[in-house]
């Protein structure tokens, strides 16, 4: 990297803050970050980029948080902010990115996922959700489920079926639903914690114009590989400093109570810390590896460790703590605006984390990926089509020598996770 476009946008952020006072509100602020291309740095000048490098992200989101600048609460938006942002990019028209992007960083707009559905999760690409064509209108009908934030979206990313007769995963077509528009009926799901973080969504006869269309018609499992993919990244991807997170609730802990120790937990204690840290470095690298092209099937295996050290760090702190881990905070039912795992009991993260390893992908599944599309293994046998069957869309597992191997692999994996909501 060179030094130069480094201290480059350093200067370009230092007379940024000069000339915007963060005091005026953090909505206004954050829509002139990217008005000045200081949201995005490798996005497009104009959708709140500068046509920089990725790599050079982490020296524009350092130089603004020593000065102490509101952010967008990205766990309040994680959805919009880490799935429909790279999919609208990549895939979107002109007129969608500049309708979508200023509004989705700011926070002004929230996004949902409307993926899952009763039958269709780990194995997404049969969602029964149909899409039918009238003049310039979609017309849907379905039904979602496990969808994050659907209470507060003003839209959400849809697959739909849109040609029953072909093979799953090319009678698919990816649309922006209007959250606000006729038909759509949201729910609430309690969960395990007593919070509904969670929804299903009802769509009836829900008129969509073609204009918020992502993508071709029949190419929606091309489009939803970029959300996914960004999905897993933005789960088990994202920056924490050293003994960040729930290690660092568990080493403080075990710091200011000496009475809770004992030999064993001590041991238990420093391998869950090396297993963090590690977990941590895999994640940054990760992002670093970013900088080179689009996320790729390795996310998944971040994502998977991410989700089973929750929970063995979660079990352990309530080993810690005995009778007092298990006091629970309140069980009333409310629709949070984001996660606060470091802000509740040691009961709730327990409790919480137990669906770390379901949502975004099960951990079942995502180890397949990583067997098939990272490792090259044989796939799994599917119930769904004879043993011996390949074809355009499902070719052999192992490098392909007409694509990169930092490139997302083929069009076709078996058993392509689903998303959680």
């Amino acid at each position: 990297m060179p030094d130069d476009d480094a201290d480059r946008l350093r200067g370009l952020v230092a007379e940024f803050l000069r000339r915007h006072d963060p005091a005026g509100g953090a909505t206004a602020f954050l829509g002139a970050r990217f008005d000045a291309g200081l949201a995005w740095v490798h996005h497009p000048v104009g959708l709140g980029g500068l046509g920089l490098p990725r790599r050079l992200q982490p020296v524009l989101d350092e130089a603004l948080a020593r000065a102490g600048v509101p952010d967008h609460r990205p766990r309040r938006n994680s959805i919009g902010l880490g799935m429909a942002a790279p999919t609208v990019l990549r895939h979107g028209t002109p007129a969608q990115c500049q309708r979508w992007l200023r509004p989705l960083w700011t926070g002004e707009e929230v996004w949902c996922q409307l993926f899952s559905e009763p039958d269709a999760g780990s194995d997404l690409a049969a969602v029964t959700t149909r899409a039918v064509r009238d003049g310039d209108d979609w017309v849907v009908d379905g039904q979602k489920v496990w969808t994050s934030l659907a209470h507060r979206a003003r839209w959400g990313l849809l697959l739909a079926r849109t040609d029953p007769g072909v093979a799953k995963h090319r009678g698919l077509t990816y649309l922006v639903c209007d959250m606000t528009a006729p038909g759509v009926l949201v729910r609430p799901l309690r969960q395990l914690t007593g919070e509904a973080e969670f929804n299903e969504v009802f769509l009836t006869g829900v008129r969509l114009p073609d204009t918020l269309r992502l993508g071709a018609v029949g190419d929606g499992w091309r489009v939803a590989r970029t959300t996914l993919m960004n999905e897993r990244v933005a789960i088990g991807g994202r920056p924490l400093p050293r003994e960040g997170g729930m290690i660092g609730l568990l080493a403080r802990a075990w710091r200011a109570r000496p009475e809770l120790r004992t030999h064993g937990l001590h041991a238990d204690l420093l391998r869950a810390w090396v297993e963090a840290e590690a977990a941590r470095l895999t994640a940054l690298r990760l992002r670093q590896q970013l900088a080179a092209g689009e996320p790729g099937p390795e996310g998944s295996a971040v994502k998977l460790t991410f989700a089973e050290l929750a929970q063995r760090i979660s079990a352990l702190e309530l080993d810690l703590l005995g009778d007092e881990g298990l006091r629970y905070d309140d069980w009333t039912m409310r629709r949070p605006e984001e996660p606060d795992l470091l802000g509740r009991t040691a009961a709730y993260r327990y409790l919480r984390a137990r669906g770390n390893s379901i949502e975004g992908g099960t951990s079942e599944i995502l180890r397949t990926v990583i067997a098939e599309r990272v490792l090259g293994l044989p796939p799994e046998p599917r119930v769904d089509r004879p043993p011996s069957e390949s074809g355009p869309d499902r070719p052999p597992p192992g490098p392909r020598p007409d694509r990169p191997p930092s490139e997302p692999g083929p069009d076709r994996p078996p058993g392509e996770p689903g998303a959680d909501r």
